[in-house]
């Protein structure tokens, strides 16, 4: 959990800056371009895509902030409750975030704790935790290793410092099906993805990944029927090169889940589920002019799902799929993905086969304006039914729209929308309001100096 967090932390502060007189071919910017170095396909990479336009990309900066933030929400589950109550509510973001680029690595960290108090429901009065890191090293001019961390802890899955971090198509099979959350809910979610990846011919790359997820949440009397989630899983691939715009290969994943009821005491007599999935994908890229790429992945997947206490197992062989496409442009920027593919731990209990799809788009239509959107939908179905407290399934549709206006050098403006809506019938605190909305605007002031130069 944050223990994970700042190990990682410290774990990019130990490795030093190496020089900038080195040469620019071993930058892992400029390296994948040097007609020799291989991309790491979208499909076992364990980054997203980009979520910012060309023109809005940078790097090598230190930014401080401060976001001031009012909304209202058509949706507060106090307690037990499954009944709506609306409030507004007010969060302060101090916000930090380090980027930084040499010819062999590149760190960015994110931290913006926050406060948020609700009004007239005090009692929801929360302190937040957002955290995003990225580190790349080359550790040869054909090896590098990568490592994500995405960190939060709130109580409404609404309110986020920056409603579009995140929500970019992974394009990797190491990514999970949407969760089920309540509107409200004291949780922490914490996802770190590791990949190492060995070009060891001029067309011929091995790779291998690991992950590691926990969903917590901390009130049981908010989340009735909710379980916590904690994952881990480890991958590998072989890709071959078969122009400089295609790439095919295979891939295999192991992924453990192990679902526990948030209170155990109102549980049934299986408290807990482990549900173990693999599978081998063939994957195929293909990438257009830089800026539009697109890639497939198709194969077989087994799981395994055991209820402890006890000897219920349930298993079978399924197909797992993973689509998705992204285009980057000097103002725009559109990306998405599809996934197939059985898992635990989505927030309740069951193995759960999922069809799950996200789209996102950000767009500088102007000088100082630009507009984002998202959108997600998941349909699951649980694969053992029989599991007492388990349910059935259901599926869940989330979106959210902002605009953005710079009032100046260091202060910017924005308006923004989001929308949940979860349907399964087995979860009584939101099976009688399954939708939640959020209206809000905020401040930023933000502070930039440059690193490097």
């Amino acid at each position: 959990m944050i223990t994970r967090l700042f190990l990682i932390v410290a774990l990019m502060a130990a490795i030093p800056a190496w020089p900038q007189s080195e040469t620019s071919a071993s930058s892992p910017s400029s390296g994948a371009d040097d007609g020799l170095q291989m991309r790491i396909p979208p499909s076992v990479s364990v980054e997203g895509y980009p979520t910012n336009p060309v023109s809005e990309q940078r790097s090598n900066y230190l930014s401080t902030g401060l976001i001031v933030s009012t909304g209202f929400n058509s949706n507060v589950l106090a307690g037990a409750s499954s009944t709506p109550v609306s409030d507004a509510s007010y969060t302060i973001w101090p916000t930090i975030t380090l980027d930084q680029t040499t010819p062999r690595a590149h760190r960015s960290l994110t931290y913006s704790p926050g406060m948020t108090f609700y009004q007239p429901t005090s009692s929801l009065n929360e302190v937040d935790h957002n955290a995003d890191l990225d580190f790349q090293f080359r550790l040869r001019k054909y090896t590098s290793i990568v490592i994500t961390d995405s960190l939060q802890k709130s109580s409404n899955v609404l309110n986020q410092a920056d409603p579009l971090a995140g929500t970019s198509a992974s394009g990797s099979q190491q990514g999970l099906p949407i969760q089920l959350i309540p509107a409200i809910a004291n949780r922490l979610s914490n996802t770190t993805d590791v990949g190492f990846a060995c070009q060891f011919g001029r067309n011929d790359m091995v790779g291998i990944g690991g992950t590691a997820s926990e969903l917590i949440f901390f009130n049981a009397k908010q989340t009735p029927g909710f379980y916590n989630a904690i994952s881990r899983g480890g991958s590998g691939f072989l890709s071959h090169r078969l122009s400089e715009s295609q790439y095919f290969g295979a891939s295999y994943q192991d992924l453990w889940t192990t679902s526990t009821p948030v209170d155990a005491s109102t549980s049934s007599a299986h408290l807990e589920l482990d549900t173990q999935t693999q599978g081998v994908l063939l994957f195929y890229t293909v990438s257009l002019g830089g800026k539009v790429s697109a890639s497939l992945a198709v194969g077989p997947q087994h799981f395994d799902a055991a209820a402890r206490p006890g000897s219920t197992t349930y298993g079978s062989w399924t197909v797992s799929s993973l689509a998705s496409a992204d285009w980057m442009g000097s103002r725009a920027v559109v990306s998405g993905y599809y996934m197939r593919t059985v898992t635990g731990g989505i927030g309740v209990l069951g193995a759960f086969e999922s069809n799950s799809a996200n789209a996102s788009v950000r767009w500088m239509f102007a000088k100082s304006w630009n507009i984002g959107s998202t959108a997600a939908y998941a349909k699951s179905q649980n694969l053992a039914p029989q599991l007492p407290s388990s349910v059935p399934g259901g599926h869940t549709l989330q979106g959210s729209l902002t605009i953005q206006h710079e009032l100046g050098q260091h202060l910017k403006a924005e308006l923004g929308y989001a929308h949940l809506h979860q349907v399964y019938s087995g979860v009584a605190v939101i099976a009688a309001a399954p939708d939640s909305d959020r209206v809000y605007g905020s401040i930023t002031y933000q502070f930039t100096r440059p690193l490097g130069r």
